[in-house]
């Protein structure tokens, strides 16, 4: 591989570096961006993994990608590992998975928006645990994957009840926000 003298690493060499690292580690590395224009210039590298990233976690896998990146002959750029963070679009079935139990608001293709919380991922359809009636009673809806247009996790200020962890399939869980 050739290296960029004086140039900082590209997407592609990060990548190639340091998912199979971070794989054996026990996280996915979600993404890669260098931005050259920066002052000083910077590789932010975004991780993920079943349990989260907690500070222990970043700081483990800021080390290793150090140890990894500082033998490359390239100019002088802060190093950034960080998580995905709450706004980032659930994508891949990975993400829903890690996902259950949280808040979600779905957008969907009919053009309507669901807000709940978000259970099982089986096949082709997600469970989402919500509100409904004048009640406001918990129900699960099955909705299909394919009818989802954007799903983002929502940030909560307050802990679920036991019966919609339950329902989402969180049964002797505790939900993070």
């Amino acid at each position: 591989m050739a290296e960029q003298s004086a140039g900082l690493p590209s997407q592609r060499q990060v990548i190639d570096l340091l998912a199979g690292e971070f794989a054996r580690a026990g996280y996915d590395l979600e993404d890669v961006v260098v931005d050259a224009a920066a002052r000083p210039p910077r590789v932010t590298v975004v991780a993920d993994g079943d349990k989260g990233l907690d500070l222990d976690a970043i700081a483990e896998l800021s080390r290793l990608a150090s140890g990894i990146l500082d033998d490359l002959d390239s100019q002088a750029y802060v190093l950034e590992v960080t998580s995905p963070g709450v706004d980032r679009p659930l994508t891949t079935d990975t993400h829903y998975r890690r996902a259950q139990g949280r808040l979600v608001e779905l957008a969907l293709a009919d053009g309507s928006t669901l807000a709940g919380r978000l259970g099982e991922l089986r096949g082709a359809t997600v469970d989402v645990v919500v509100r409904d009636g004048p009640r406001r009673a918990l129900s699960v809806r099955e909705v299909p994957r394919e009818d989802i247009v954007k799903a983002v996790v929502q940030v909560e200020f307050s802990s679920p009840s036991p019966r919609e962890l339950e329902l989402a399939g969180q049964t002797g869980k505790h939900s993070e926000p």
